[in-house]
């Protein structure tokens, strides 16, 4: 069963060379609206004229000996100096989307790879299973409820805890067994990439079992 491509990944920060050279004309900025002259600003900072004239003209590259005693004349943190990027949100915005023939899959990987990670709700699915086949290696674990898996001539069903992997281009489908949905954590490499998990011997029952 093919799976939404992920998102495409975060934009990259601004380099330190970047962030380097707005230094020196924050600090100036910073200068002006205090209403200081060089001159007072050595006399507090213990920083000679023509270094903090060369500093605030990006000819001379900021360092800590040099923005630790300007930070406490402003008294103002480090960070607004540099002008330091903010740090990231942790948290991982989930997306959920509609899987082919009902359900819901939430990809896990913020970023295009060759492997990649989904949380699926699968419905139970009436009717004749619809086998299908599509490029990739899948592994498939079970988290809550009980999965059927049909692939070629195997018909079986997965609790949870158990798992299953397959070329998927072998001809597969899945369902939440007995009437109800399942949540299933699955592994997917487009290419054929294999997972390198695998279920331990008799993990899967047959059908009814």
């Amino acid at each position: 069963m093919p799976i939404p491509e992920p998102d495409p990944g975060p934009v990259e920060p601004p380099s330190h060379r970047a962030v380097l050279d707005e230094v020196g004309p924050r600090l100036k900025r910073l200068r002006a609206r205090r209403g200081l002259t060089l001159a007072a600003l050595s006399e507090t900072t213990g920083i000679s004229k023509s270094t903090l004239s060369r500093l605030e003209s990006g000819l001379r590259r900021p360092s800590l000996e040099l923005l630790l005693p300007l930070a406490a004349a402003y008294r103002v943190p480090l960070d607004d100096l540099v002008g330091a990027p903010e740090v990231g949100d942790p948290r991982v915005r989930l997306t959920p989307r509609a899987l082919p023939g009902g359900g819901t899959v939430l990809p896990l990987s913020s970023t295009p790879g060759p492997l990649q990670a989904y949380k699926m709700l699968v419905p139970a699915r009436p009717g004749e299973p619809d086998l299908r086949t599509h490029e990739g290696y899948e592994w498939l674990y079970v988290l809550h409820g009980r999965l059927r898996l049909v692939l070629a001539d195997h018909d079986l069903v997965l609790g949870p805890g158990e798992a299953a992997e397959f070329d998927t281009r072998v001809p597969h489908w899945f369902s939440g067994a007995d009437g109800h949905p399942v949540e299933v954590l699955s592994l997917f490499g487009r290419q054929g990439e294999r997972m390198h998990v695998r279920a331990r011997p008799g993990q899967a029952s047959p059908q009814g079992n």
